[in-house]
């Protein structure tokens, strides 16, 4: 991964749409920065006795839309750059397919690998218990993220309920289905995907059907990326990689044997019938999708004209630079950017606090459809705009949409 600070791109992305689009100074100047911004520090006692202190985020970047909503991610590396940079793309993915919520996002500094579950649950408590104040229905609703779970989300729902005495399910989206989950939830960043490459395939004429596809970063997106990509779309897994490197076998690797092996020994490495390959190798392979599912600045000016993929769906966020999209672009690589080709987990997000709201649930099939119809408009909207003009790529298409969303609503509301 890049050293690049992952806001500063966000705000050069940012500022390439703004251009496109004149935007206004004042309005530019203040949708760069967000709204809020909230450090805490957490005090957990750990199983040995002794106290470990560990520093949280929460960015409120934008609220014009709607309550502010974004994941919750426990990793070593979270900086409030990281927060801020993940908070502003979720502004823009809540507008770009048009639900009513704004972009918000929260981290903690730690590592989850080291951490009990019983530390894990103390951890998840304290940090509700230093932002209760700023979260809400109404307000902020945090979601799971990088290396939180559904049982976390329980824990944060349980203890937001405890401090306000009261019932507020809608609070924290990813929950555990006996607590007011959605069915749809775990795979729908990835299925919100595909849907997304299957539009796009039939727009460019690409037959995806015996295709090909490699997925860097296997875990949860990327592992029903794999099975998705075979089911809906017909494509063949080549190569696939996790944080210790990749398989790869030409010939095709089973999804469901990939994802049983990564699930049973939490990484691919040894997988049979297969052989290594790097995660700098895996990028370039010639391949009809693939599937940037990690983290940050994975594809970047040094390797992006190594880019061989007819369709590079971006499940992870801010995997491509700005120095890279132009590369991408120029050599004809169709970008599906992050914040449209994943914005399929907060759209059944914003499902599940809808369901939360009227205390009905749906069926799995009715989430289905419902995400089909959300990521399809969207996909729409942003490739009429893409091909309205030749001097735009997609990513810059979408932020055009994103941004004039925004920006209308801050100046209906005399923000701005």
């Amino acid at each position: 991964m890049s050293n690049a600070n992952p806001f500063k791109i966000a705000q050069q992305q940012f500022d390439e749409a703004a251009e496109l689009l004149g935007l206004d100074p004042g309005m530019r100047e203040f949708l760069r920065w967000p709204q809020r911004e909230f450090k805490v520090t957490l005090p957990v006692r750990m199983d040995d006795g002794r106290i470990r202190v560990f520093h949280g985020y929460r960015v409120q970047y934008n609220s014009s839309r709607g309550p502010t909503k974004g994941g919750l991610r426990w990793h070593p590396d979270e900086t409030i750059d990281t927060v801020r940079a993940l908070a502003a793309w979720m502004t823009w993915k809540t507008a770009v397919v048009d639900i009513p919520l704004g972009g918000g996002k929260g981290g903690v500094t730690c590592n989850p690998k080291e951490l009990s579950d019983q530390e894990k649950e103390r951890l998840a408590r304290a940090y509700i218990d230093a932002v209760a104040h700023i979260l809400g229905v109404t307000q902020d609703i945090p979601a799971p993220d990088v290396y939180t779970t559904p049982q976390i989300m329980a824990w944060m729902m349980d203890e937001y309920e405890k401090i306000i005495h009261e019932s507020h399910p809608g609070v924290i989206t990813g929950k555990p289905i006996p607590l007011g989950g959605s069915r749809g939830r775990r795979d729908a960043t990835a299925r919100g995907g595909v849907y997304t490459v299957r539009e796009a395939a039939r727009a460019l004429n690409i037959t995806t059907d015996a295709g090909t596809m490699a997925i860097n970063g296997f875990g949860n997106a990327g592992q029903f990326a794999a099975l998705l990509g075979e089911e809906i779309l017909g494509l063949k897994l080549v190569a696939a990689g996790d944080l210790g490197g990749g398989i790869y076998n030409p010939k095709g690797i089973s999804a469901k044997d990939a994802v049983e092996y990564m699930l049973n020994n939490s990484s691919l490495q040894g997988f049979p019938d297969s052989e290594p390959i790097s995660n700098e190798d895996l990028l370039e392979l010639e391949v009809t999708v693939l599937f940037p599912s990690a983290l940050e600045a994975e594809i970047t000016e040094d390797n992006a004209s190594r880019i061989k993929a007819e369709i590079v769906c971006e499940l992870a966020n801010g995997p491509t630079t700005p120095e890279a999209d132009m590369i991408l672009w120029k050599n004809g690589v169709f970008i599906i950017p992050d914040f449209l080709a994943n914005a399929g987990g907060v759209t059944v997000s914003y499902f599940e606090q809808v369901q939360n709201a009227y205390n009905y649930y749906w069926e799995l099939e009715d989430v289905h459809h419902r995400l089909d119809i959300k990521m399809t408009k969207a996909f729409h909207g942003v490739y009429n705009q893409y091909t309205s003009r030749k001097d735009i790529h997609m990513r810059q298409a979408a932020y055009m949409i994103a941004i004039a969303r925004v920006a209308e609503a801050c100046r209906l509301r005399g923000w701005v």
